[in-house]
Parts: C-alpha cells; structure tokens; sequence
C-alpha cells in the first residue's frame, strides 16, 4: 500500500474517507462558481409486491464527465455516495447505476479501464422505511461526491449535498413491518443497513449464484438460479460431489504423493536422509519398523487436520493463518535447529544427534523417527497440488467418515516411499556410505532449518516479528545454557539447567509479546498512518509490470458483477507456497496480463493469510476450504463462475479467461468499433 501511495497516482477509496487526494496526473482547474454537475434526489418506499427504491440522479453539462462508483483503484477519482445515519431507512443492496458507464483503456493509467459518465446517470438502490414511519414525511440526506473533468483539465473534487423525498406519485402510506431478515452486506453507509428477506419479488430478488467448478462441467439448467448481489449463495457442482469415492481416494494419493517433492518438506526430507544412511547395515525389520513409526507421524497429522476439518471447518493449511500457531511454530523448528548445529541436543533419541560423525551411525528412535513424521507433514500443509486440491475440495459437505479415508488417503500417499524403503531396504545403496560428510550435511540442515524460520516469520503479522525474534533469542539462550551441561552431569544439575532455561525463556515470552509486541504495534500504525497521509488506498500494485489489484470484498464483488464486469478473485495467502509460485509464473505474466487488460476484466486479490471471514466464507460458497482458488465470473453471466483449484496452468487460465468473455462495456466498444469499420 505504501509503494502504491508514493509510485502510482494518489486516489481515495469510494468508502468512508472524503478527504481529497488529487492525482499528478489532473491538471487541477480553478473551481468555477456554478458546478457543472447537479443532484436530485427521490425515493419510493416498499409496498407488498415490491422494494422501495432510492434514485439519485446526477446531470452534467455538456462535454463534461464525471467517474464511476465502481472505477478501479489507480485510476481517476471514483464517484461517492455516503448516506447521513438515520434509523428512518435502511438499505437493503449496493448503488447501481443506469445508463452503464462508458469504459475505455487509457494508457496515461497504465493501460487501467477508464469508466466515464455523461449527460445524465441514475443511481438506484432499494431501500426499506422503518415499519410505522410515514414516507412522506422522510428525508433522506447525503452527499455526492465527484470530479468533473473536460477533455482539456478537471476540477477539484466537488461534495454535493442532495435531500431525497418521496416521490410524487409513489404511495405514501406507512409501510408494513418486513418479512423475516438474512444478513446482507452495507452499501458505502453509515445508515443502519437492512437484511434482504428470504422471499421477495422478482425485481428485489433478480438473482443467486451458482457455480461451475470446472471450464466444461456447467451445471445442470434445475440448478441454476439468478443472481442476487446482496444475497450471494453460491451452490457446488453435483456432477463433481457425484466422482465415485475411489477416484477421489486416487486423488488423494497421488497428492500426498507429489508433497514428497514440494519446497515446504525439503528441509525435513533432507533429515530423512541421514535416517536412511543410518538405516544400512540394518536388518530389514528394523528398518521396516522406524519407517513405519515415521509413518505413523506422519499420519498422525492427517488425521488430526481431517478431524479438524470436519469439527472446526479448518480447511488445508489454514493453521497458518493463525498466528499463534506460525509463532509456535517457528520456535520449533529454531530450536530443531540449533540442535543440528550443536547447541544442545534434544532429549528424543534418535530425533537429531549432535555428536560428531562416529555418532551418527547410532540407531535411529522410534519415537525421534515418528517425530520427524509429523514435523514433515506440518511443514508440507502449505503446499498443494492439483490432485490434492481436487481431493479436498471434494470433501467439503461430505460425511465424515468420507473426509477422514480422503485425508488417510493422502497420508497414506506422502509415506508411501518411505514405507517402500523399509519393506525393500535394498535401495539404500544407492546412498552414500556412513562418514564424516553426515556431521556436515547435519549442519547444512541446520541452516536450511533457519532459513524455514525465516519464512515462517514472513507469515507473521509485521507487528509481532520483532517480538517473535526476540523470543527466538530467548530460546537461543536458553538451549545454549541446557547444551553446556556436561552429558555425564548427574540428574539434578540436569533438571536445574532446564529449570533455569526454562524460566528464562517464559521470561523473554512475556516481556516479547506483552510489552514489546504492544511498543511495535504502535509504531507500527504510526509508519502506516504517516505513509498513507491519513487516507486508505485500496490498490495492491500499481505498476505497469503488475495486474491492477482491488482487495476482495463482497461489496466490491457485488458492485463490479452489477456493473456487468467480468471479475477475477485469487484466492490466495502468504503461507500457500503454491499460490506464490503460481502467482508468479501463471498468474501475473505477461500473457496474463494482456488478456485481463484486452477484456478489461476486473482482479480481486482474496488474501486469506489471517482468515478473513468474507474471504473464508466465499470460499466455502464455492465449495472449497484450501487455496489456490481461481474463480472467474463472466460478465452477465454470474450464474457460471469458472473455478480452477490447486495447481491450475498457463493455457489453463487463458483458456477461462477466454471463456469468460470481456467486461459489456469492452464488448459494446469492440460492437461500435466493427459498427464504424463496416461504415
């Protein structure tokens, strides 16, 4: 955000803020006297067949324009409409606006889709009058906010006042009480904002989503209702949760097999490795039983993250969005390594030896072994695939029996080598023979290990990374003062170095994340507030190189599909290392980037890092509780969102982006432009 503020054109977003921020890019013209935009305001309220309405409709002069409500971030002003608190009324839905605005791609805004408003525009959104109140004598109070703008320069942004009444021939007699509400989300108010009742007539109620989770699995024409901006429910495909169970258990192994080869686990397979070495020389039931003990922890995680998703509805590597849990975590696998380097050695044995190299070659433990298990399968949470995420998103809304044999099934998958070691031990040899290039590759480890603390630490909120690190020296200390125990000292001079160790680092705890945690916070909001210059900027990348991003809303959502856009949501989180490497590579390209521009598609960045409750609860509406989650939402066409989830390709997405088809008012351009050509 604050790279957004000092690079990219300052905009304010259409919110609560009406503190003016004027772009480099206006050539800011002397207000005038008489405004070349005017306001009107009217309402009707509810009657039984049908929702009130709230009109306000806004005149511009000739050869003037203002910008939409519904304008991207690094672009031109968008138009406000901000409400005065009331408990007379209450809106039930988002503003719309006839006629659409006029859209055209204009580089001065790198290549950003300009949406414009002439002559004269409405903006109409239902409302609900408080059950007794009598309509005619309600007035509801405002302000339009708007930069009009000429071809040659703009004006300053201009806050018109508008005091709507009822209309003149709308009914005006005290409406009755409302049928029961459901949650809906607020319009750009500070009004009490209204429930949309369950049932209402075909023009409050025009629609609700369905979802198409594959490009060519559309769902079937009994399934497929409107759209309803206000009350988004969003249905899965039958033909999909209809997979026989066994395909999906496939899925499922063939997932827990690829986490072998992801990033996340590497540093933990690394370990497995020396285990390995160990391992030659022994017989085969004894190798049979440390791997199946390193398999066992292995499902133990599985089956506790099953458990977890269907009791707590906590989907795959959600865990890292907690930051407790990331905290914990990292001091883990800090102190996991130091051990590697020799600080200290963690009383399981056979878990990580800190002898020299003649040591190693002692017999691994079962329980160091189903520890390393269950380590491995933590650190592989943020990673996903394709026939994983297939596998779990299945699950959602299955029984839960169901979902346990899925989750087993990956399991079952990730341990499946280690399982075929210890029943053919052979394989072995082609590892290298025990040496001294274990102590070194121990160590090696032991710096791959940091280098996970470092990007655990990256998953930390900015706040609590000071604090983190110095619990993390407070656990150096500590592991320090334990390690220079002599290993012949009697028990108690034992049990007195962990006491004193561990009272220092509860101590270091305390001071870290009581004091300290609250002393970052604040400066923190201090740097945050200081770089915004006081108002919030919604863009998430505003150079050229990267697509626009808007942060995911079910308001801003609701408003780009009523504005007939075609609208992209990645749902994605810092911790999910396969949403960053598909970001990257996929994602934000080069190719990419020309079709959302050439389609004029709109990009909303769903971060689900912390769980966000509307982040989360999209996801369940689309069937799916992991990321990666692309969802594509065709321009008039909502009722068929196209969703790819897990590892999704290069043509994969071009293909549903082409499928998809280019935002109306893109089509209307490309329509006139054939229109004069043929002329």
């Amino acid at each position: 955000m604050c790279l957004t503020v000092l690079a990219a054109p300052r905009t304010a977003r259409a919110g609560d803020g009406f503190d003016a921020l004027e772009g480099p890019l206006f050539s800011a013209a002397p207000p005038s006297r008489e405004s070349v935009v005017a306001v009107t305001a009217q309402f009707t309220p509810s009657t039984a067949d049908r929702a009130g309405e709230l009109t306000i409709s806004v005149r511009i002069e000739p050869t003037w324009h203002i910008y939409s409500i519904t304008q991207a971030p690094g672009g031109p002003l968008p138009t406000e409409i901000k409400l005065h608190p009331s408990a007379e009324y209450r809106l039930l839905g988002d503003f719309r606006a006839a006629p659409l605005p006029d859209s055209k791609i204009e580089p001065a805004f790198n290549n950003l889709a300009v949406e414009t408003h002439h002559d004269l525009v409405e903006w109409r959104a239902p409302i609900e009058v408080r059950p007794g109140a009598d309509p005619a004598a309600l007035e509801i109070g405002g302000i339009v906010r708007v930069q009009p703008c000429n071809p040659d320069s703009c004006s300053p942004p201009q806050e018109i006042p508008f005091l709507a009444r009822l209309a003149p021939n709308a009914a005006a007699a005290p409406v009755a009480a409302p049928a029961p509400p459901s949650s809906v989300s607020s319009v750009n108010s500070d009004a009490p904002q209204a429930a949309v009742p369950e049932e209402e007539p075909a023009r409050a109620k025009p629609a609700v989503l369905a979802v198409r989770e594959t490009i060519d699995r559309p769902l079937p024409d009994d399934k497929i209702a409107a759209f309803q901006p206000t009350a988004l429910e969003i249905s899965g495909d039958e033909e999909q949760k209809e997979t026989p169970l066994t395909t999906i258990l496939c899925f499922g192994f063939l997932g827990g097999l690829i986490l072998n080869l992801m990033p996340c686990v590497l540093p933990v397979i690394g370990l497995k490795v020396l285990s390995f070495v160990q391992q030659a020389g022994q017989s085969r039931r004894r190798a049979l039983a440390l791997n199946l003990w390193y398999s066992l922890g292995m499902m133990s995680v599985f089956v506790l993250l099953a458990g977890l998703a269907v009791s707590l509805s906590l989907g795959w590597g959600q865990l890292f969005s907690f930051t407790g849990f990331n905290v914990a975590l990292a001091a883990v696998v800090f102190t996991m390594a130091l051990s590697l380097l020799g600080v200290w050695e963690i009383p399981i044995p056979g878990l990580f030896g800190a002898g020299k190299a003649n040591d190693l070659s002692q017999r691994e433990g079962g329980v160091g072994a189903f520890c390393k298990g269950v380590l491995t399968t933590i650190l592989a949470t943020p990673c996903s695939g394709p026939f994983l995420a297939s596998a779990l998103a299945w699950t959602v809304g299955q029984p839960p029996l169901k979902t346990y044999a899925v989750f087993l099934s990956a399991g079952i998958g990730m341990a499946s080598p280690y399982l075929l070691i210890g029943v053919f031990p052979g394989l072995i040899r082609f590892l290298p023979k025990p040496g001294a290039w274990m102590e070194t590759f121990k160590q090696a480890m032991g710096f791959v290990l940091l280098g996970t603390v470092a990007y655990l630490l990256t998953l930390v909120p900015w706040a609590y990374i000071v604090p983190t690190v110095a619990f993390l020296f407070g656990l150096w200390a500590a592991c320090w003062w334990i390690g220079r125990v002599a290993a012949t000292a009697d028990f108690g001079c034992k049990a007195r170095a962990w006491l004193s160790a561990a009272a220092f680092a509860g101590a270091i705890w305390l001071v870290a994340f009581d004091w300290l945690a609250e002393v970052t916070a604040e400066r923190f909001q201090r740097a945050v507030q200081t770089a915004r210059g006081g108002a919030e900027v919604a863009a998430i990348a505003g150079d050229e190189d990267q697509l626009q991003w808007r942060p995911f809303s079910r308001r801003a959502l609701d408003e780009l599909i009523a504005a007939e856009k075609t609208v992209l949501v990645d749902f994605t989180a810092d911790w999910c290392m396969t949403c960053k490497t598909l970001e990257k590579f996929v994602l934000n390209t080069s190719k990419t980037r020309a079709a959302v521009r050439r389609n004029g598609v709109a990009a909303l960045h769903a971060d689900w890092t912390h769980a966000s409750p509307e982040v989360t609860t999209m996801l369940e509406l689309l069937g799916s509780k992991q990321v990666p989650v692309i969802a594509i939402f065709p321009a008039g066409d909502a009722n068929h969102p196209i969703v790819l989830w897990g590892g999704y390709t290069q043509k994969m997405l071009l293909d549903a982006l082409e499928k998809a088809g280019p935002s109306k008012a893109v089509q209307l351009a490309a329509e006139q432009d054939n229109g004069k050509a043929q002329l």
